[in-house]
């Protein structure tokens, strides 16, 4: 019986003192919202998110955008970043974000596309470029912004529109209160041999050439272990690869006939490391801008086009040389549209994506097509 009465107490003043601390919680939170938030993750024991990140507690705070995160499983820091979102939406007063993962037979635009039927304001892609072009995809199609978190090998769209890079705190800051800019989409038709044409789209850069090797013969396991650098790497093992001739016309222009390592498209210019390919390319110009690279004599020609790009990337300009002389050299044209034909089927790569050989090529520019959030263009 005593037992009882005791149960029958402690639950009495258990209920008193849950009463006592709501109320004293709801003054608190009235006064100060933030303080709330903080006593509630010390007493269930959460870690503190970083101030920078976490943002304004007031009640007043503007939005209530729904963020979506597709996300490629492969990629490390996948499951950091899936936590520190709960975190970061619920101190922010936003909705639970959602969460969907790619998988062989299950595409980013098929998550994409599944986020935005279950509410989804904001489509956030958590991976490399493959996955941020996929999911740019069904952004264009729906009007809705994408935010990027990149966590890829070369992130190279990441690179030109200034989301951070290796600090998926300060890009998911970006996709929440980032700018809304829009910017340039690239859209290219690749013909087989066979006579098959297929369409994709490209963010950054769509080449023919060398450029594509490189991206086909880079091993995932040093992809894994030295990042970009695996491409670099590929290039390396296979320097005196065979020139192709190919035709280029830009925007209607006659065409231009010649022997090159490669044909870039580039509608951005900033790659790893640095390196500026195009230092005139802009996301939001409205124009693709084509650079053909080409090496002779081995070592040289190789050593005299490194040159000429790092120099590209410091502002500084290149020294001119006799005609007879280059053994190495970058030209540039800039247009609305490129057709590049092939002497022989050669390898095409889209932001990275190796798409198999192809005859000839047809891009164009899909001016402000994208609404992409970041803290700045560079």
């Amino acid at each position: 019986m005593v037992w009882q009465v005791l149960a029958v107490v402690a639950v009495v003043i258990a209920v008193a003192a849950m009463a006592l601390a709501i109320a004293a919680t709801r003054r608190l939170g009235e006064r100060d919202p933030a303080a709330v938030h903080r006593f509630l993750r010390r007493v269930l024991l959460v870690n503190e998110i970083p101030a920078d990140i976490a943002g304004s507690f007031a009640k007043d705070r503007p939005g209530r955008e729904r963020l979506a995160f597709i996300a490629n499983p492969t990629k490390p820091g996948v499951a950091q970043l899936r936590e520190l979102s709960y975190r970061v939406c619920a101190a922010r007063h936003l909705p639970e974000p959602i969460w969907l993962y790619s998988a062989p037979n299950y595409t980013g635009r098929d998550l994409a596309r599944e986020a935005l039927a279950a509410g989804a304001h904001v489509l956030v892609a958590a991976g490399g470029d493959g996955t941020v072009r996929a999911v740019a995809s069904v952004a264009i199609e729906e009007g809705v912004p994408l935010g990027v978190i990149p966590l890829g090998t070369g992130n190279l769209f990441a690179r030109n529109v200034g989301v951070p890079i290796n600090d998926s705190g300060a890009a998911l800051r970006a996709v929440i209160e980032g700018r809304s800019e829009r910017v340039d989409v690239g859209r290219m038709t690749v013909v087989r041999e066979s006579g098959d044409e297929l369409e994709y789209l490209f963010l950054v850069l769509a080449g023919v050439g060398i450029d594509a090797d490189m991206v086909a013969g880079a091993d995932e396991k040093l992809k894994r272990r030295l990042g970009w650098l695996a491409y670099f790497y590929a290039l390396i093992r296979n320097p005196t690869s065979t020139r192709m001739r190919a035709s280029i016309t830009v925007s209607g222009f006659e065409p231009v006939t010649g022997k090159m390592r490669t044909v870039l498209i580039a509608n951005c210019g900033r790659l790893p490391g640095g390196l500026i390919l195009v230092p005139d390319a802009s996301l939001n110009d409205g124009a693709l801008d084509v650079a053909t690279l080409d090496a002779r004599g081995g070592v040289a020609g190789w050593a005299e086009l490194a040159g000429q790009l790092v120099l590209q990337g410091t502002g500084v300009s290149t020294p001119t040389l006799p005609e007879a002389w280059r053994v190495g050299r970058i030209d540039h044209v800039r247009g609305t549209s490129v057709d590049v034909v092939m002497e022989a089927p050669q390898r095409v790569q889209a932001d990275g994506e190796s798409l198999g050989r192809a005859i000839s090529l047809h891009a164009v520019v899909d001016p402000g097509s994208l609404t992409v959030r970041t803290p700045g263009l560079p």
